[in-house]
């Protein structure tokens, strides 16, 4: 079942959140101050690419409060923003019953552009 989800999801825009992300993620490792918010947007294309069967779990790191600022940083530079677009399209689909699943992959995406530092993906 995850397979049909995901083969529709790519379809109908997966690929162009894939690609949207790719290329933001490019663009943020061209600095060095860019590469840890670049391999954030790695995590969510892969996620973007194919998000049914894939599970974020929150990851107890040794970094202590870095991680907690960095998602600061994020939700100031954008985060916040790209959680809303994913709460306003989670929303949408879930108007009509065939695109609850598809609200519902919105939904966990939105969950990890709104703190992706300290989460990993499986």
């Amino acid at each position: 079942m995850n397979f049909i989800g995901n083969l529709i999801w790519i379809i109908f825009g997966g690929i162009f959140i894939f690609f949207e992300y790719i290329i933001g993620g490019l663009i943020l490792c061209l600095t060095i101050v860019g590469i840890p918010f670049g391999i954030q947007c790695f995590k969510f294309a892969i996620v973007g690419l194919a998000p049914f069967g894939v599970k974020i779990t929150d990851t107890s790191s040794n970094t202590g409060c870095l991680s907690t600022i960095m998602n600061i940083i994020w939700l100031l530079f954008g985060g916040f923003w790209i959680a809303l677009t994913h709460l306003f399209f989670g929303l949408l689909f879930c108007i009509t019953i065939i695109g609850i699943p598809f609200g519902r992959q919105h939904f966990k995406l939105m969950n990890l552009a709104f703190t992706p530092f300290g989460k990993s993906i499986s």
